[in-house]
Parts: structure tokens; sequence; C-alpha cells
């Protein structure tokens, strides 16, 4: 049985059982309010990222593909993933409820992993230079073996929800902390190897004693920038899933208790496939440029048709 219909027959057994239901019924009006929004603004945003980086020939790094990777999640997201969500939430339906929930679980653990992938790629950059740079054949087979590995690993999990979803959820929090072990890791290394360069740099040792030459310093910048700009990417997505893994364990005690926090807390996670497009263009100069050269691309060609 339904919340709704759960609703309707608990209201007359008393007051607090109606209070109780008309806060259920503002919270469904709150989540569908808020997604509508985000929807639109996860397509558009999201869109926009892909074709700039389909587009543009540069954008062929190791770093920059798991973001395309990163951004066609987000992209599905706002597609499938949030209109099945509000569906679900204006009929209660059981069915679209799973379904949202699977959809959801592929997809944020699909965007995780590739974080997780995105901040060991940075690690590898900053802590072995000339090994990465000179890994220019082997490193888009690894980028792209990898990313496959991340969609087909998540998608096939969809088996084991369905069969067991208690064994699903208890691997599930163990691959969740190994991601977020392997990211806070990583970045904790990235920030003391650039720390301890940055020193030999500003006391002008690197060319007499430390042997770092002009382009080694050169690439060092960049890989700094390019970790700290993934850094962010990954602090908003914690932020943003906090909410979310707080109700999966509280779920897990008594899920009928902590069901509207659950739905609440699946909209803050739904921020961060709306936030992340703007995230990109902020930090990312070159994909800014990219993004609005196809912008404006596409208002010439539709007022040329007009």
């Amino acid at each position: 049985m339904n919340s709704t219909a759960e609703c309707n027959i608990n209201s007359t057994e008393g007051f607090i059982d109606g209070k109780k239901c008309a806060t259920q019924r503002t919270l469904v009006i709150i989540n569908c309010a808020l997604n509508a929004p985000l929807i639109l603004i996860s397509i558009s945003g999201n869109t926009l990222v892909v074709a700039a980086m389909i587009k543009t020939p540069r954008f062929r790094s190791s770093s920059m593909v798991m973001l395309l990777s990163l951004a066609v999640s987000d992209l599905l997201v706002g597609l499938i993933s949030q209109p099945f969500f509000v569906a679900s939430e204006l009929t209660k339906n059981t069915l679209l409820e799973k379904l949202s929930e699977m959809i959801e679980f592929i997809l944020c653990g699909i965007s995780l992993c590739t974080m997780t992938a995105i901040s060991v790629d940075r690690f590898m950059a900053v802590q072995y230079p000339m090994r990465y740079q000179s890994a220019i054949i082997t490193r888009p087979r690894v980028t792209y073996a990898s990313i496959t590995v991340i969609w087909i690993v998540n998608v096939s999990s969809l088996g084991l929800y369905l069969w067991h979803w208690p064994t699903y959820f208890g691997i599930m929090a163990v691959c969740l902390f190994a991601c977020l072990t392997l990211s806070t890791f990583s970045y904790v290394k990235i920030y003391l190897i650039v720390r301890q360069h940055l020193i030999q740099i500003r006391a002008q040792e690197m060319a007499a004693s430390q042997g770092i030459s002009e382009g080694q310093t050169t690439n060092l910048l960049r890989n700094k920038r390019s970790a700290i700009n993934t850094f962010i990417f990954y602090i908003v997505m914690i932020l943003c899933y906090i909410p979310i893994l707080i109700s999966i364990g509280l779920s897990s005690i008594s899920y009928k208790d902590w069901t509207e926090a659950w739905h609440m807390a699946e909209t803050v996670a739904f921020f961060n496939s709306s936030i992340n497009p703007l995230l990109y263009c902020w930090r990312l100069r070159d994909l800014r440029a990219a993004v609005m050269k196809v912008s404006k691309q596409f208002f010439c060609k539709k007022k040329d048709e007009g």
C-alpha cells in the first residue's frame, strides 16, 4: 500500500495523523517544485558541456574524457532519473518508485566512481609527471577502458539489487567507503607533493640542486590547477551526497519512518547534476569558451531558421 493510501486511512484516526499527512503532501509538492527547474538546468547545461567537449578536438586528455563521462551521467540524471522521481512522487506508484531508485543508484554510482578515477588520474600526473607525459599511447586506452568498466559494473549491479537489495546496499556501502578513502588519499598526496615542489620553486633550487627543468615546473603548475579544479568538483559532489548517505543509513534501520527524509535527500543529490556544468564553466576557461561557442552556434542556427 502506498503512502497516499496510508495517509487517507490514518487521517481518520486523529489530528496527529492528519497533520502528518499534510506534512507529507507538502514535502511532495516541494520535491516536485524543486526538481522541475533542476531538470531543465541539468539537461540544458550538460548538453552544452557534452557538445562542447565532443566538438573540440583538444579536449582529449584523460581527465577531460573522464569529465565527459561525468557530464553524460549528469545528463542522464536530468533526462531519466529526475522525471521518474517526480512521477513516482506524484503517483506514489510502487513500480515507478523502484525504477526511480534503480536508475538513481546506477547513475550516482557512475558519477562517484568516475570522480574517484579522476582523483587517481590527477595524483598520477603529479606523483609521476615524467611517466605520465610519456604514456601518450597507452593512457587513452586505459582511460576508455576504465570508463567502460565503471559503466558496465554499475549497470550490472542492477541484477544484484533485484536479487537481494540488502546485499546490494551492503556492497554499495563498502564501495562508497573505498571511493571516498581513495579520493581523499589522492588529494592529500597531491597537496603534499605540490607544496613540496612549490617550496623548491620559491627557493630557486630546482635547476641547480633538484634538477627540475622549466618544462617540469610548467607541467607541475598545470597539474596543480587541474587537481584544484577536480578537488572542487569532488567536494561539491560529497556535499550534495551527504544527505542521501545519511538517509541510506537511517532507512536501513527503519525505512518507513524515514521515507520522506530519503526523498528530500534525493532532491539534494540531484542538485549536483545541475551545479556541475556551472562549475565546469567557472573553473575551466577553455571549456567555458567552447560552451559559449556552441551556444552561439545553436542560437544563430535557430535565428536563421526562424
